[in-house]
């Protein structure tokens, strides 16, 4: 089986629970370290799959990386590959795709409660989902829905929580979290959490009750972790 290619922006938002769940899987994949210099392939006929993770940068902003990713998404898709993305991963599908990427109303930061947007691609992408999951958020900037995409997940605070086009998943929650991680970026992002807010949550606040709330954002990882792997697992038996 060909490895899924990993797109990691900066180091502190590796792929996680999500590397966890490849492995268990058996599923082989790599890392493109964006963050140590590394620049990305221009080809996806050596990979099974991409997956983009999050970063601190808007897709806006003017970095030689950015366009290289966009074709890059782009040719993927047209390739009939999975494609994945967390945060500024699944701006970066959209913005490929012909979305916009643009201030939310509000940040988003803690733990806050997804809900599934009733439709045929929900029942398929979200049948594990358990509506009203709490999951992880960290983000200033929000998605368009491209066209030919369908939204499948929403916050109250962000419409556009997920959207899905054939084997392409974007999303604009953390489901990738570990407890390590959570720890580790209210350290390094702690000055984004000194006045709480209804939808920014203090530090004590993210970190309440931790271990329990990991737990139930991997049941939901799954969920969508599971879905979104099944073209690839189904390739895999049938050889």
């Amino acid at each position: 089986m060909k490895p899924i290619r990993i797109f990691v922006h900066i180091a502190c938002e590796g792929p996680g629970y999500f590397a966890t769940l490849l492995e268990n899987y058996n599923i082989p994949f790599e890392l493109v370290r964006i963050d140590a210099g590394e620049t990305p392939p221009t080809q996806v006929d050596d990979v099974s799959a991409l997956v983009f993770m999050g970063g601190p940068m808007s897709v806006n902003d003017d970095i030689e990386w950015i366009p290289q990713e966009l074709a890059l998404i782009q040719k993927a898709v047209d390739a009939n590959l999975p494609v994945l993305g967390h945060c500024l991963g699944g701006q970066l599908i959209s913005k490929a795709l012909g979305g916009s990427i643009t201030a939310n109303p509000v940040k988003e930061i803690g733990w806050l409660p997804a809900q599934k947007i009733p439709g045929p691609h929900t029942d398929d992408w979200l049948q594990n989902f358990i509506d009203n999951s709490m999951l992880f958020h960290w983000h200033g900037e929000t998605f368009s829905v491209p066209d030919g995409a369908t939204a499948i997940l929403r916050s109250e605070l962000c419409a556009h929580q997920g959207f899905v086009i054939g084997n392409t998943l974007a999303l604009q929650c953390h489901i990738e979290m570990t407890g390590a991680m959570v720890r580790e970026w209210t350290t390094l992002y702690k000055d984004e959490l000194t006045d709480p807010a209804t939808s920014v949550q203090s530090q004590n606040e993210i970190m309440e009750n931790l271990g329990n709330r990991v737990k139930q954002l991997h049941n939901a990882a799954d969920a969508l972790y599971r879905r979104w792997l099944q073209p690839l697992i189904a390739t895999r038996s049938n050889r």
